[in-house]
């Protein structure tokens, strides 16, 4: 397994200059730009070795064909370091501000690739118009649907498969054609996003994107967590969240996983902060 060059959890993160929300003109620029924004080395070393060794432990069956065998789930209670990627210092910022400052936790999986394994097809984009998965620009501030934090647990090389889309294409106007949907055609829209271990990329759900066929002599290890604004849900899971997980999550960390509503909602990471309301 490739083997994290991340140095300690934040450091990197920390010396970006940031405006007072956290997140920097530049930041913010090419999120409108492209749609997605990768956010270098949040994670270290130890941080990195401890995930993947606890993702060892369970022995998971090796990927296939299909994407739901290169998926897996349920890794919240595994153990504290995957809780703690669930409102990360380095991310936070960029959720409240894109999405909602009360957003929450839609879903969440991993995946995992073998060299060889096909990955999915592109999918998503601003044309058509799918009501949860939305980019609007309104009065000098960007909203977001659903919207994804990806973590890389080992390296992306480019060129070797993993998350792929096609940057701007939440701003489409016209549907993308099925030849370049399906990688038949790549008349150079398509990019594939190469990223380092500890590496995140946040993406809006409006962006055209999928996953690349995986060919790096390694497995591909990623952590999905989708978000969404705190009055919206795109599935329905917010109604089954297990109860072993509820009791290990910290008080901030149980309002990701309330249910969706808007009027007296709590704003994430500011508990001082005087719940909104509708009136």
């Amino acid at each position: 397994m490739t083997t994290a060059t991340a140095p300690t959890a934040s450091q990197a993160f920390a010396s970006r200059t940031l405006g007072t929300s956290g997140v920097s003109d530049e930041d913010r620029y090419l999120f409108d730009l492209q749609g997605y924004l990768v956010v270098k080395n949040v994670l270290g070393r130890e941080e990195l070795a401890e995930l993947n060794r606890l993702i060892d432990e369970r022995k998971l069956p090796e990927p296939g064909e299909t994407v739901q065998s290169q998926r897996f789930s349920g890794f919240l209670t595994w153990g504290q370091p995957f809780r703690d990627l669930l409102d990360h210092p380095a991310i936070v910022p960029y959720l409240k501000e894109w999405l909602d400052p009360a957003f929450r936790l839609d879903h969440y999986y991993g995946i995992y690739m073998k060299q060889g394994t096909s990955g999915l097809t592109l999918h998503g984009g601003g044309t058509p118009y799918d009501r949860p998965e939305y980019f609007h620009f309104r009065g000098g501030q960007m909203y977001n649907g659903l919207t994804v934090v990806s973590w890389a647990l080992v390296d992306i090389p480019a060129d070797q498969g993993g998350f792929t889309c096609i940057p701007g294409s939440h701003k489409a106007n016209y549907p993308c054609p099925r030849p370049i949907r399906t990688y038949e055609s790549n008349p150079g829209c398509v990019v594939q996003v190469p990223m380092s271990a500890g590496d995140a990329v946040i993406f809006t759900e409006a962006l055209t994107h999928g996953t690349h066929p995986w060919t790096a002599p390694h497995h591909r290890r990623s952590l999905l967590f989708k978000y969404a604004p705190g009055h919206m849900a795109w599935g329905g899971g917010y109604a089954r969240w297990p109860q072993e997980l509820l009791e290990r999550l910290t008080p901030e960390q149980r309002l990701l996983f309330e249910p969706p509503y808007f009027h007296q909602r709590k704003e994430i990471g500011a508990p001082d902060a005087a719940p909104r309301s509708a009136y």
